[in-house]
């Protein structure tokens, strides 16, 4: 993939703003010089010419998602070739993206589609430089759900139909895990909070350079039993040997018997902007980099479950061996002002957000306690 365009998917359960982004992404970026492509939603495309993807015919319907797929991936390679003789910084933002399809069907149909088109699922998250999930408005923002807006969505507006655009979202989100850098944005009261932060991710990707924000973050207890459709994660960071006011870190994370290796430098530019440059690494590469660690920090492991409550996107890391004990919940994309949505299973023990002793390049020190 050539180093000045970058492929991102745009996804997310039903009603979640796609539309507006698309929209907002278009106007943004290319007010800063970016040539935008924007792909269209090849499911819709299909509904529309007369595929029925609600069909009992198991047949006919194995060749439409076939035909999707290979309609999808043909869209973006096209594009790519226009947006490399374009001569311009690119961006191409696809409306739904590969993994997209699989949500929708048995993951052994999945893996047949898959052989038969000669590829796989690792293979087809790594198009992308980037996956933004738009939390379903169904959950956490049920009074702005709305069916009015997509002639092709099959879920009603009723209680049974959030229940199941609630469940597509979290099927989309399962399908796009293990994406190095799946960024799922959550719902909020005001709207352009949201799509602000759908700006903000993209504005990263591209690596210009970004306001210092604080995460919330609070040390916790767990008290009962976390949800069933939790990513679990065990994530390992060290941290290396790096020149003042910069961070830079090595995270391995593993998932269902699979490891991601992640690179990543945060250089503080000045007193309200950082730069962040996350790339994925081979594990070769991170083999050798692990010989630059920082001999005076130690390295951090932890578990991690990541889960949507009430519209609101969650991580919580259990820190493992010389960290034992400690349990941190962190939420992104809550803005000044809004109130977060506790789930009922954890007690909050202590509000630590912008506490640098928490930090993770903190935790590291091996004199820290």
């Amino acid at each position: 993939m050539e180093r000045n365009i970058k492929r991102i998917v745009l996804t997310g359960g039903p009603c979640a703003g796609k539309t507006t982004a698309l929209a907002r992404i278009v106007e943004h970026f290319s007010s800063l010089g970016y040539q935008v492509f924007t792909l269209p939603e090849v499911p819709t495309m299909f509904t529309a010419a007369g595929m029925n993807y609600l069909t009992t015919n198991k047949a006919y319907f194995y060749e439409g998602e076939k035909a999707t797929l290979e309609i999808q991936l043909a869209l973006e390679d096209k594009f790519m070739r226009m947006a490399q003789e374009c001569g311009e910084p690119s961006i191409i933002v696809c409306d739904r993206g590969t993994m997209d399809i699989s949500a929708y069907m048995e993951p052994e149909m999945w893996e047949q589609i898959c052989y038969a088109v000669g590829t796989s699922s690792a293979e087809l998250r790594e198009r992308y430089d980037a996956v933004l999930h738009l939390v379903s408005a169904a959950d956490g923002a049920e009074q702005y759900y709305t069916t009015a807006n997509n002639a092709q969505r099959y879920e009603e507006m009723n209680e049974e139909g959030l229940r199941i655009a609630r469940s597509l979202d979290k099927k989309v989100i399962k399908a796009w895990t293990g994406h190095p850098l799946l960024r799922v944005i959550n719902n909020h009261d005001d709207f352009d909070a949201k799509m602000r932060r759908v700006l903000k991710e993209i504005s990263s990707v591209l690596e210009l350079p970004q306001p210092i924000e604080q995460e919330r973050k609070y040390r916790i207890e767990i008290t009962g039993e976390l949800p069933a459709d939790c990513i679990e994660n065990d994530i390992t960071q060290t941290y290396l040997n790096s020149e003042p006011g910069t961070e830079v870190r090595l995270r391995k994370r593993g998932w269902q018997g699979k490891y991601l290796y992640l690179h990543t430098t945060k250089k503080k530019i000045s007193d309200t902007e950082e730069l962040v440059t996350e790339r994925q690494i081979n594990y070769s590469l991170y083999e050798m980099m692990l010989s630059l660690a920082d001999p005076t920090r130690r390295v951090i492991a932890k578990h991690r479950h990541s889960f949507i409550w009430k519209g609101q996107y969650f991580e919580i890391d259990i820190f493992k061996e010389e960290l034992e004990g400690l349990v941190i919940l962190e939420t992104k994309g809550i803005v000044e002002g809004e109130d977060i949505k506790f789930p009922p299973f954890i007690k909050v023990l202590e509000d630590i957000t912008g506490d640098t002793r928490y930090f993770n390049y903190s935790l590291a020190r091996k004199d820290a306690k």
